[in-house]
């Protein structure tokens, strides 16, 4: 059987800490509804290797220009230097054919920024790491920003630097991975550290 695979985009600078729940919870199958159903392959702006903000080495699965959104559930855009620095534009024109095709992009941090500056958050409810920042992008979709941690509005998902629980929550609720059930146990055991959500999580998946 195939596997669905959602893409998750790298590049010099990644944010290491923003996407690791999202990632983990997607190739991890214990608590999905259907197990051995989902995987992760990673895209960068080209094949060669890339180095993270936290000096980790990655070896892209494919480059970004040989993604289909055809090929792909959804595309998870991480934080990083980058972003504001100008770079990833190629990035911004991938998840605008996304979005266009009606495969979701989940954006976090400096990426909501490179969104707004393609002006894919012009008419879409959204968040980012503050209002303030999102308004120096020049961007026309003020009134439509949210001081959450993050917010999802149709298929796309945004979400701010300090909530990347909450940024794979929403990832998870939209791939509906886990059963309604098994996705507040997790994020109860995770966002609160009490051990009894651990035995909620374990008695629902037994």
């Amino acid at each position: 059987m195939s596997k669905h695979t959602v893409h998750c985009y790298v590049f010099d600078t990644l944010a290491d800490w923003e996407y690791g729940f999202a990632v983990a919870g997607i190739n991890n199958t214990q608590f999905h509804r259907v197990p051995n159903e989902w995987q992760v392959r990673t895209v960068a702006p080209g094949r060669d290797p890339i180095v993270t903000s936290g000096g980790v080495r990655i070896v892209p699965d494919l480059a970004l220009d040989e993604l289909s959104p055809a090929d792909s559930r959804m595309l998870i855009l991480p934080g990083g230097d980058t972003w504001d620095e100008g770079g990833n534009t190629e990035a911004v024109e991938k998840a605008r054919a996304f979005l266009a095709s009606g495969v979701p992009v989940a954006a976090i941090c400096g990426a909501t920024a490179g969104l707004a500056r393609g002006g894919l958050l012009d008419e879409r409810r959204h968040t980012s790491n503050a209002r303030e920042y999102m308004m120096a992008t020049g961007y026309r979709g003020g009134a439509l920003y949210a001081d959450e941690p993050a917010v999802t509005d149709g298929d796309l998902i945004t979400a701010a630097s300090m909530a990347p629980l909450e940024f794979a929550y929403h990832i998870y609720r939209r791939l509906d991975l886990y059963d309604p059930d098994v996705l507040e146990a997790w994020y109860g055991l995770f966002s609160t550290r009490k051990p009894e959500y651990f035995a909620e999580l374990i008695r629902l998946v037994s």
